[in-house]
């Protein structure tokens, strides 16, 4: 971890991520919702103004914005090994302290996709604008995290522009909904079908359900292994006697019988198609050995994928994620040098005391950037600004006040 007491201009992060910290130690630092409001305000009454915190089991990171005469990092280390029963010392060895144009290049890094489990995924840059709504709420975003949240905005959609990162799935499931969606479009208008039971078949039909599908129903031998899948899924259940009819109703079907006998024939499969009046069928054989008839591949309009299929679709996604990366990192760096150009501008020094019209200056440019110019709402923004900072000062007062009568 870097030193401690470092200070510098411009933006902190202190975090822990899967390369810097065991998965044991992310789950005891996580903050969770119910939590968030107190370590802000813990924050808050430890002289730090500023700040944005992230969250969860894969990550946990809090932004700053640097306050003379505070050691923002101390007392963010002091309140995570609070917080979780740790140790300083522990807490020091699994995290790290970004400071300056490195806080903000990972900042955008972060936003842009590429510094999650893997590169692609929308969960961590999501996490940050529900970690900038959370400060925004109780005031504390300031103008430093709001300029770099903008910046890390304005890359990441320069890199989705630019670059093919997070467009090929990486996972079976994502892979899955993919073809799914190119074969049929939106998948609000299609019906699926689960045969059987089985971890990866439940897992496949949650993601189709996630994904949009308009309705699932689920079939077994066992009828209480049906409802039992149903209750999981929250989706209706079948008879197994029904099957045909079922089929010639459903745009994707899932299998996992795992029963060693073809659960679907090329007979009952050309019936069902045939009902369907040309309109194609998207089926996914997860069974070992097999529950499909693969000479269904011979049919038209019927398109078969086996778990090997779609991982072979994973693969090239992995592969294009990895080719666009480089791309992606080439504006990173480039957007990340010309915010730190944008971000001096804006910075006060650290020889001059702010006075109070300095503050209403900075309030009022803040407020009419953040307003698009429209003067009636900017106006209504500052006097919310100002009642909401008068509302800290006097919780915070009021804290003091019953730790020292304590």
């Amino acid at each position: 971890m870097a030193k401690l007491s470092v200070q510098d201009d411009g933006l902190i992060v202190v975090g822990a991520n899967h390369r810097s910290s065991t998965i044991l130690f992310r789950d005891k630092i996580t903050i969770s919702n119910g939590q968030l409001g107190l370590f802000l305000d813990r924050l808050n009454d430890a002289g730090i103004r500023h700040l944005l915190v992230t969250s969860n089991s894969d990550r946990t990171e809090i932004y700053v914005e640097p306050t003379p005469g505070v050691d923002s990092v101390a007392e963010i280390v002091k309140l995570l090994s609070a917080q979780s029963g740790l140790s300083r010392n522990c807490v020091e060895e699994q995290t790290y302290v970004l400071t300056g144009r490195d806080a903000l290049r990972h900042l955008l890094a972060v936003c842009c996709r590429l510094d999650g489990l893997v590169i692609g995924d929308p969960r961590p840059a999501q996490n940050l604008k529900d970690g900038l709504m959370s400060a925004r709420k109780r005031n504390l975003a300031g103008r430093v995290i709001e300029f770099a949240m903008t910046g890390a905005f304005n890359a990441a959609a320069r890199v989705h522009r630019e670059t093919e990162i997070g467009r090929r799935p990486v996972s079976i499931p994502a892979a899955a909904v993919q073809v799914a969606g190119d074969l049929h479009g939106d998948l609000k208008t299609c019906n699926g079908l689960l045969v059987g039971a089985g971890e990866m078949g439940e897992l496949l039909a949650s993601s189709f359900l996630s994904a949009g599908l308009k309705t699932l129903v689920v079939v077994h031998p066992i009828a209480a292994r049906a409802e039992a899948i149903g209750q999981e899924l929250n989706c209706h259940v079948g008879d197994m006697e029904t099957l045909p009819a079922l089929l010639a109703k459903s745009d994707i079907v899932l299998t996992s019988m795992n029963s060693r006998r073809f659960t679907l024939s090329i007979d009952t499969t050309r019936e069902a198609i045939k009902k369907r009046r040309r309109k194609p069928m998207f089926l996914i054989d997860i069974g070992v050995p097999g529950d499909i008839d693969q000479t269904i591949e011979s049919l038209e309009d019927a398109y078969l994928y086996s778990l090997d299929d779609l991982e072979r679709v994973t693969r090239t996604g992995w592969d294009s994620r990895e080719r666009e990366a480089e791309n992606a990192w080439a504006i990173v760096d480039e957007e990340t040098d010309k915010l730190c150009v944008s971000l001096s501008g804006v910075l006060p020094r650290h020889d001059e005391k702010e006075t109070p019209s300095d503050s209403l200056e900075i309030l009022r440019q803040e407020v009419l950037q953040a307003s698009r110019g429209d003067a009636d709402r900017a106006t209504q923004m500052i006097l919310n600004r100002l009642r909401d900072d008068d509302i800290i000062e006097l919780a915070r007062l009021r804290r003091q006040d019953t730790s020292e009568d304590q």
